[in-house]
């Protein structure tokens, strides 16, 4: 009798998508790059009638991306993520040289001001905001942070003697250090105070648990449950995680405060269409119109290249590229 060969034991070869998320992990891609990327995938694949991708082509690539502008009218910033998802497919997880990729047209994304509410508009914005929400605005404000760069801070990020607050993880996986408001420390302690409260009572009953960074939760098994390590910005819901079994909190919603924010633009009467993200271009300008060196602003945003804080000199109060009008004393 012919035993059976080894192949016959061999492990089914992983699905498409799932050696996107392998590939994703192995380089430490955020959690939202790689849902992005599988889903630009997953709408190409769609798009061409579930054909595989090995028997695409640049034909097949600008077909999708044309059809994403013509006819989804996408930004030209969502057709380049579409483009760096498919790119990703091709040479990280099928290993193709991709020698044609240089014939795609890369969508060129249009050069716009930012929006930039000025001091008293900030203020009326945080007038009509309250709990957590306004903390979190104010610090966007204040420290200049991104949206989920504020909602993942942890309890140990935040330094009340040095007055500053640790990013860790931001854009590009880098940790900065940035200015905490020192207005804001009295707030936050309040506010520390009655998530601590919280914890307690969820380590009461056998909750309590929050996700840890990379490897940390083997190296530290209980440190998931310690206060350090707790979300500054605790979710109201707890949840059950799936692997591990934990009951854990998640870090508020960023949804709960972009439609906080939205409502409060709205009743303060201001009508730029301003976001949870004005107040850190507000943040930017603010410093640089105070005369701070555009050097320091850049290292407080966490900008790879000071080229990207640049676009700050031109909203600050004194002009376009600093310069005061000759009129600035006429009365028109």
């Amino acid at each position: 009798m012919t035993e059976p060969g080894p192949s016959l034991f061999a492990a089914p070869k992983p699905r498409l998508l799932d050696q996107v998320r392998a590939a994703c992990r192995v380089r430490h891609l955020s959690r939202r790059t790689e849902q992005a990327y599988i889903g630009w995938i997953r709408r190409f694949i769609l798009f061409h009638g579930t054909r595989h991708p090995r028997e695409l082509g640049p034909g097949e690539v600008t077909a999708f991306l044309s059809w994403l502008a013509v006819e989804r009218k996408v930004s030209p910033s969502t057709q380049n993520q579409a483009l760096g998802a498919l790119l990703f497919l091709y040479r990280q997880v099928l290993g193709e040289k991709l020698d044609w990729v240089d014939g795609i047209i890369r969508a060129r994304k249009p050069r716009s001001l930012p929006v930039v509410l000025d001091r008293g508009e900030v203020r009326r914005v945080l007038a009509h905001l309250d709990g957590p929400s306004r903390l979190v605005a104010g610090l966007l404000y204040g420290s200049g942070l991104r949206l989920l760069e504020c909602l993942r801070l942890r309890v140990k990020d935040i330094e009340f003697d040095s007055s500053r607050l640790i990013v860790r993880g931001g854009k590009g996986a880098r940790d900065r250090a940035t200015i905490l408001p020192p207005k804001a420390g009295p707030a936050i302690r309040a506010h520390l105070a009655s998530a601590h409260a919280q914890h307690r009572d969820d380590l009461g009953r056998g909750a309590g648990w929050v996700e840890l960074p990379a490897a940390l939760s083997r190296k530290y098994p209980n440190a998931g449950r310690e206060w350090p390590w707790q979300w500054v910005f605790p979710a109201t819901r707890t949840y059950k995680h799936r692997e591990t079994g934990q009951i854990r909190r998640h870090h508020l919603h960023e949804t709960a405060v972009q439609r906080a924010v939205r409502r409060a633009v709205g009743r303060a009467g201001i009508a730029k269409p301003a976001s949870c993200h004005t107040f850190r271009h507000s943040f930017a300008t603010h410093l640089l119109d105070a005369g701070y060196d555009i050097r320091t602003i850049q290292e407080l945003l966490g900008h790879s290249d000071v080229r990207t804080t640049m676009i700050y000199t031109h909203v600050v109060n004194r002009g376009p590229s600093g310069v005061r009008s000759p009129a600035a004393d006429i009365d028109f």
